[in-house]
């Protein structure tokens, strides 16, 4: 229960100073060599319950598919936003995370008063906020908005696999793992791969 009431301090430290709508901002996909990075931002409404909502990365897959629909039915706002591959490699990928964060709080229909940003980067918006190095594990709606980020993006490197199958991204999403390599040496890169990015650029 301890997990439960640490993760909503930042919360409630500022709710105190008055404000209300709080929203968690997270991104998955800043590692690998193909696909977009995704972003969610998450209003929680201040009573929300649901023991176990940790940072992503630390679930598993069915467990971060069975938080995800809990998450959109009791969030106050969700909001999504990515950045494809060609526009991290137009840009570079920090910039392009940021730019993803940006629009996924621009897509909540419930306007945020207060942003907690996970990492060291605040974001250029006229937003009071703070930005949280390891927020995912410290904030429940940064938590929330790094499992509706990953799921989201997992989604559509799924959809990426039925167009480019002998990549197999729908086993490691795009990561840089010895079998993604190995497929990138023998196939050359596909239209979704950062060509900007180290293993892809080789290629």
């Amino acid at each position: 229960m301890h997990n439960a009431g640490f993760m909503w301090q930042i919360e409630q430290t500022v709710r105190q100073k008055g404000f209300q709508r709080i929203a968690g901002i997270d991104e998955a996909g800043r590692g690998p060599l193909a696909g977009p990075v995704v972003s969610a931002a998450v209003i929680l409404p201040a009573d929300f319950s649901c023991p176990g909502i940790t940072d992503s990365k630390k679930l598993s897959e069915k467990k971060r598919c069975w938080f995800f629909p809990i998450i959109m039915s009791h969030a106050v706002a969700v909001g999504v936003g990515l950045c494809d591959h060609k526009e991290i490699d137009a840009t570079n990928i920090l910039a392009a995370a940021l730019a993803s964060m940006k629009r996924a709080v621009a897509n909540l229909d419930t306007p945020p008063d207060y942003l907690l940003v996970d990492g060291k980067f605040p974001l250029a918006m006229d937003i009071s906020q703070q930005a949280v190095v390891r927020g995912d594990s410290k904030s429940i709606s940064i938590a929330a908005a790094s499992i509706i980020a990953k799921v989201t993006r997992d989604r559509i490197m799924a959809t990426l696999h039925q167009t480019f199958p002998e990549y197999l991204f729908i086993r490691h999403k795009g990561y840089p793992t010895a079998a993604h390599k190995q497929a990138i040496q023998i196939h050359g890169p596909c239209p979704v791969h950062r060509k900007t990015f180290k293993g892809v650029l080789q290629a």
